[in-house]
């Protein structure tokens, strides 16, 4: 079976890192949002695809679920005495990573040939693509003016109230090479458990991918973020509540309705099965939380029985 994944964020590398332990690596295609890119001091920073790449790896830091375990600060730490900005915390190991990817987009390769690069350098079987080699910037409307995604998640801590969200510069990007063709040639494509709004909704927005979706012959399963109203890390549900949708598994199976055929929630949500059914859609329940490798791999096992 061959089956394309859509990710962001630490739920969806803890899914993928399951998921690489019951079925071969060259089977799976992760297609990663950059809406959350942004530059640092010169740097070119992919947080979510830093996620999926150190998580699969197995270079995560455990305690965080972003950055590389066992890491120091030390240059951070100077960066601050020098008077620069650190409210994101990149430490020595990972400055290397955006060290290497700036330096190679300086000299012309494309954010997927140097994903690639990375990928084969840790070791990793799986293809992993951006949604996109154009720069594409999740940009956060608040009651305190326009923010860049991580200024709003990691500088201002979600606080501000969310009144929507763009990306910047969509209309004219292009899925990445490769993109296209792993959708439409999967037997499956997953929606991973990630914040419908900031993680799955940028790579949905990239012109192509969602008529890719609708077209596609493949099972389009999608996974819930959300238990019992809240998510499990980050501001799904309060962003979900902020504009308008139901913080409930069900109101994430309401944003998917045009495009999957199978829903997944969690066993303390089973009682929103009928109204998710009603949408015409397939539902399952699992153990969508995963506290520990036992966990992360029983869902990906439990996922793999629910496609036909």
């Amino acid at each position: 079976m061959r089956i394309t994944a859509l990710a962001g964020g630490v739920g969806a590398a803890k899914f993928l890192s399951g998921l690489v332990r019951v079925m071969p690596g060259d089977d799976i295609t992760i297609v990663v949002n950059t809406g959350d890119d942004f530059r640092w001091l010169g740097l070119y920073i992919c947080p979510d695809l830093d996620t999926v790449t150190y998580t699969l790896a197995g270079l995560a830091n455990s305690l965080t679920g972003w950055g590389v375990r066992d890491e120091s600060f030390r240059c951070l730490e100077r960066l601050r005495i020098l008077g620069c900005e650190t409210w994101f915390a990149l430490g020595d190991l990972d400055l290397a990573t955006h060290i290497y990817r700036t330096h190679q987009l300086r000299s012309g390769r494309s954010l997927t040939e140097i994903t690639a690069s990375l990928s084969s350098q840790n070791g990793l079987s799986v293809r992993i693509l951006p949604m996109t080699d154009s720069y594409v910037p999740t940009m956060v409307h608040t009651d305190e003016g326009i923010l860049g995604f991580q200024d709003y998640f990691v500088h201002k801590r979600c606080m501000p109230q969310v009144q929507r969200l763009s990306f910047e510069g969509i209309e004219n990007a292009s899925a990445a090479p490769g993109v296209l063709a792993a959708i439409e040639n999967a037997d499956a494509v997953v929606l991973c458990p990630s914040n419908p709004l900031a993680s799955i909704a940028p790579i949905l927005a990239v012109p192509g991918i969602r008529p890719a979706l609708v077209a596609t012959s493949a099972t389009i399963l999608a996974i819930s973020p959300i238990v019992s109203g809240q998510a499990i890390k980050g501001p799904a549900a309060s962003m979900m509540r902020q504009l308008g949708h139901e913080a409930t598994a069900a109101g994430v199976a309401r944003l998917y309705r045009d495009l999957i055929d199978i829903f997944v929630l969690d066993r303390q949500d089973e009682d929103l099965q009928k109204p998710i059914k009603d949408l015409g859609l397939k539902v399952y329940s699992a153990n969508t939380i995963m506290n520990d490798m036992d966990s992360k791999t029983a869902l990906a096992k439990a996922v793999l029985e629910m496609l036909p």
